[in-house]
């Protein structure tokens, strides 16, 4: 008797996000069996029954192992007849170098929409899905059948705003890079928004300039879509605070934070709160009093509810 639930896999740093997306959206958790060879070579075997049945991968693309493992597996179910795949890709890493800068660059963001858009389609079609991307430019690198749908987390990075700074604090992005994004997201929940002019020096060191709105007395929440090593964000709040902010927070989607960059974000001694999501492994790892998570798992549970 086939089971009518979709089935909920997962990569291995993903497992918590897989637990969390089935419990909200009343899938089944699917159920792999994994081990290392003495080599480093990967071993994965299926061990649900997915004949017939609508398949969700969960799995962000943050190193090549991950890359790898998420690949194989979704080659894998469509081999054993999965009626259809989703790919619920919470970080896509290489988001940064999504065009070309200077001769002979790889773009890498396209290489692995391409790698991505080569797994077998099933019976009913296949579609992956990815959140707050670097660059509104990538779902078109995504080939073939498959079907890219680009979810945004402003319910998410709203409601961790409005938690930390009650009402009327001042949105506000490291760059006008972000402006847009923070402007449609102040707009849509009322509150002033506030962006950095920068000028860049032929040393490739930058300078802020002006702040685009009077935030003298306000909670500034400082917006970026990820936090790498966060020189951005200790530059903005350092430009919000000269201009008179009285307290300053900052919200990311996607926390990569390589090596001491919260360390660094913690002794700059500028923020009261740092909120990321969970779509990165590596903040979870962090979570301290200082780096708090808000979780993107309805997000995702929500729009595979309405599409599965």
């Amino acid at each position: 008797m086939k089971h009518d639930k979709p089935l909920v896999f997962a990569t291995s740093s993903y497992l918590e996000l897989q637990g969390q997306i089935a419990a909200l959206a009343d899938f089944d958790l699917g159920q792999l069996e994994r081990k290392q060879f003495p080599d480093g070579e990967h071993y994965q075997r299926i061990l649900s029954d997915v004949d017939g049945r609508d398949a969700v991968v969960v799995g962000g693309t943050i190193n090549e192992t991950e890359t790898l493992e998420l690949y194989d597996l979704a080659c894998g179910l469509v081999q054993e007849d999965v009626r259809s795949l989703t790919l619920v890709i919470p970080f896509f890493g290489y988001a940064t170098m999504e065009r070309v800068s200077k001769p002979r660059e790889i773009v890498t963001a396209k290489t692995r929409a391409r790698l991505l858009s080569s797994i077998p389609v099933p019976a009913t079609g296949s579609r992956v899905v990815l959140l707050d991307l670097h660059s509104e430019g990538i779902p078109f690198y995504f080939e073939g059948a498959i079907r890219p749908v680009h979810l945004r987390g402003t319910p998410v990075i709203m409601r961790a705003a409005q938690r930390l700074a009650g009402p009327g604090f001042v949105l506000a992005a490291t760059d006008a890079g972000r402006a847009k994004w923070v402007e449609r997201m102040a707009l849509d929940s009322g509150v002033t928004a506030s962006f950095v002019f920068k000028r860049r020096h032929e040393d490739g060191t930058t300078e802020v300039t002006a702040v685009s709105a009077h935030v003298k007395g306000a909670h500034v929440v400082i917006y970026d879509d990820m936090i790498r090593t966060g020189g951005s964000l200790i530059n903005a709040a350092r430009a919000y605070r000269a201009a008179g902010a009285a307290s300053i927070s900052a919200i990311a989607t996607h926390g990569v934070l390589p090596g001491d960059a919260l360390g660094r974000l913690q002794r700059s001694g500028l923020f009261e709160h740092i909120v990321c999501t969970d779509s990165h492994p590596r903040a979870l790892e962090l979570r301290s009093s200082l780096l708090e998570i808000e979780s993107v798992a309805g997000l995702f549970a929500d729009y595979l509810k309405s599409e599965l």
